[in-house]
């Protein structure tokens, strides 16, 4: 549930049109913001089936990358005041990567420890 939660929140924050966000002086905020929302978002499936299979979380990842650039074609597309941006979507992908490899590193953990 929570997973399916976030995913909503992704959308809902990618979606919103440029004039209505902040206008925030922080440097590569946007790309911070984006691995962190691709890596909880994989985190967060990779938790739902915690599977310690590779093919499993390269699935994922693939999907992770696949949602980025959707969302971003979106944007560019659809949402008045937004753009497509291909460096968001490499971002996407590493928080993607991180996601899927703080879970896998976590599944290790716990289950030597069982």
């Amino acid at each position: 549930m929570v997973a399916w939660l976030w995913t909503l929140l992704i959308f809902i924050l990618c979606f919103i049109p440029g004039k209505d966000l902040p206008d925030v002086k922080v440097p590569l905020i946007d790309k911070w913001a984006h691995i962190i929302l691709f890596g909880v978002f994989s985190y967060l499936w990779h938790a739902v089936n915690p599977a310690n299979s590779t093919r499993y979380r390269l699935i994922l990842l693939i999907i992770t990358i696949y949602l980025g650039w959707l969302v971003e074609y979106v944007q560019g597309h659809y949402v008045p005041g937004r753009s497509q941006d291909n460096m968001d979507t490499l971002a996407d992908g590493i928080g993607g990567l991180v996601g899927v490899m703080a879970y896998s590193m976590y599944y290790k953990m716990r289950n030597t420890r069982a």
